[in-house]
């Protein structure tokens, strides 16, 4: 199979990064917190979502209180043993910010996709994950090995989703994005996160319109926009009442059963075809660079 783009390369590459991180995840976990820390994730960007649905995750494993929120609003006020920040590149301007931000006596720690990045050299703990790092400026691989490693470090098995991912990658996508002009990502629990990364990754490879929203408050609203253009994809578990009045407006749902993690993965390829259909090179986004350093 040809692949034509730098960003398609390393979506296809995720089954092998998964597994490295899937096998670091005894060593690496800890940084994200100990069993019993109250922390708090921090990022920017893709960033941010995973550190919603990694804070999702760790309260859901007992590991204890989570919080998540973005480096660029974030000012201290709640305590917290330990303060994580999520930055592929290790030099984001914000999240340098918020780590000078954090209160003396709490743990600063990182995970970065650069080792002696300007964030790995701040922080007193870092987890290096140098082998998810991207050339491409929109994240794909690295935002999921993160939570690849996550998950495993809280317990979960994540063998069958290895075994899967590889298989879906080589399975046309459920969907031809080309007949679509509006995509809606809807998700529950830590998958929320996913959503909204999957709508993020329509914004900058494709420049096209995409949404975002926790799956059963899609009805309070925002379903008022949804027509025969639009393409709906729900993440997690199944939602039929959902998907009954969703199809109703005429848009297209698509649910595969998938975990949320390979999900995201279908998101990443239909964004990258989404643009080749556009005429757009999803390696040069438009207004992006893959790291926001500020002057």
């Amino acid at each position: 199979m040809s692949i034509s783009t730098i960003t398609e390369r390393e979506i296809r590459s995720q089954p092998e990064v998964w597994a490295r991180a899937v096998a670091l995840a005894p060593q690496g976990a800890p940084v994200l917190g100990r069993r019993g820390e109250r922390v708090l994730v921090l990022g920017c960007g893709t960033s941010a979502f995973v550190a919603e649905s990694l804070a999702v995750l760790r309260e859901r494993a007992g590991q204890g209180e989570t919080d998540a929120a973005y480096a660029s609003e974030w000012t201290p006020g709640r305590t917290y043993d330990r303060v994580v920040v999520i930055s592929r590149s290790g030099t984001t301007s914000e999240v340098l910010e918020a780590l000078d931000r954090v209160p003396a006596g709490t743990v600063r720690a990182a995970v970065v996709g650069v080792a002696g990045s300007p964030v790995d050299d701040a922080a007193d703990e870092t987890l290096v994950l140098d082998f998810a790092n991207e050339e491409s400026v929109v994240q794909t691989r690295f935002p999921t090995a993160v939570l690849a490693l996550a998950r495993a470090g809280f317990g979960e098995d994540l063998a069958p989703v290895l075994a899967r991912v590889a298989d879906v990658l080589a399975a046309p996508l459920p969907a031809d994005p080309s007949r679509f002009e509006h995509f809606v990502f809807l998700g529950r629990s830590w998958s929320y996160g996913l959503a909204q990364e999957a709508a993020l990754k329509i914004r900058e490879a494709a420049q096209a319109w995409s949404e975002s929203y926790p799956a059963l408050d899609y009805r309070h609203g925002p379903v008022a926009v949804a027509g025969e253009t639009s393409l709906v994809t729900l993440f997690g578990e199944a939602e039929p009442e959902l998907s009954a009045d969703v199809e109703r407006t005429g848009a297209t749902v698509v649910h595969e059963d998938l975990d949320p993690l390979i999900q995201l993965v279908q998101a990443q390829r239909l964004a990258v075809a989404l643009a080749g259909a556009r005429g757009l090179d999803a390696d040069a986004p438009r207004h992006l660079t893959r790291s926001v350093v500020l002057g």
